[in-house]
């Protein structure tokens, strides 16, 4: 149940984005250009703080916050803001990014060509304070800063959390709220967009794809309040990695079932749909993809032995 202070964080956080993030904004961030003025908005109602100790939210609400983020496909590297600066414990305004440590690269930097410090998570998924070194800029799919800084120095940062998990969580978050968004714009077109004199709603075919859709939808936000609310258990692991690969085969369908709803005009650079979809796609191959966490879930199964399947299954001890 949310309580009144967390509802108050979320209600700031949805009106924040929705104002911030028009079709405008997501163009201009797609070639480069910084938001500026989004990125100020954030730092007076102290949303980069959110995740330090102390700041009286816990992490559920930020990922929560971060949930409301992919709902408006918000042009900013919030997540890595927001726990960087908690495994950092710096409550300054600056933005630090995180990437993946690559031997003497740190690559997938969200936005590296615009912070001031940089961490990064290394294959032992340790923290790793990084200094130095060459920036290329880099994009992915979706045309997000995905910067790499090459030759770098790094020296570990001592951190009790577990943060490739804790990223990879990150990006289901992200996930939920663009499949949220992405349903909303097929059930938008579908009751607004007319054939053979009344609304494709009305078609059985354009129902049933709706109603996958929002199953695949359903089932990913359940199960990533489920790794949400294991943070800091034994399962957290095992419940992102069933969360990452869920959201990863639920991308795939959801994707693909709406850009059908909405035909030739989905596909078009016009249409907003093409912001949300392109970054699904991207998000679902960062820390892991669904493959990756299959794989280390079935390892995990494995390694319990027969007789204590079905207790890891059914239960949340």
């Amino acid at each position: 149940m949310v309580g009144h202070t967390q509802q108050l964080v979320l209600d700031s956080a949805e009106k924040i984005f929705a104002n911030g993030c028009n079709k405008s904004v997501l163009d201009a961030a797609e070639v480069g250009q910084f938001p500026e003025a989004l990125w100020a908005l954030v730092r007076e109602n102290g949303f980069h703080l959110l995740a330090l100790p102390g700041s009286g939210a816990e992490l559920e609400d930020v990922f929560a916050v971060l949930k409301i983020a992919g709902r408006y496909a918000l042009p900013l590297p919030l997540a890595e803001v927001l726990l960087a600066n908690r495994w950092l414990n710096h409550d300054g305004d600056e933005l630090i990014s995180i990437g993946l440590m690559r031997d003497s690269q740190v690559v997938e930097v969200p936005w590296g060509r615009q912070a001031s410090r940089c961490v990064a998570v290394n294959a032992q998924n340790e923290l790793m304070e990084v200094t130095g070194g060459d920036l290329r800029r880099r994009s992915n799919l979706a045309g997000e800063p995905r910067d790499v800084l090459i030759e770098v120095q790094s020296s570990i940062v001592h951190v009790e959390e577990p943060v490739f998990e804790l990223m990879a969580l990150s990006r289901v978050a992200l996930s939920a709220g663009a499949l949220q968004r992405v349903l909303e714009l097929g059930l938008q077109y579908a009751t607004e967009r007319e054939q053979f004199g009344r609304t494709i709603s009305k078609f059985q075919a354009i129902q049933h794809t709706l109603a996958v859709v929002a199953a695949e939808v359903a089932a990913v936000l359940r199960s990533a309040d489920a790794a949400v609310e294991a943070i800091g258990d034994a399962r957290f692991a095992m419940e992102v990695a069933t969360a990452k690969a869920r959201t990863g085969e639920a991308v795939g369908i959801v994707a693909e079932a709406v850009h059908q709803v909405h035909g030739a005009m989905g596909f078009t650079y016009e249409h907003e749909l093409h912001h949300f979809t392109r970054r699904l796609w991207a998000w679902r191959e960062e820390y892991g993809n669904e493959v990756y966490w299959q794989a280390r879930l079935g390892r995990h199964i494995c390694a319990l032995g027969a007789d204590n399947v079905w207790d890891f299954l059914a239960t949340r001890a």
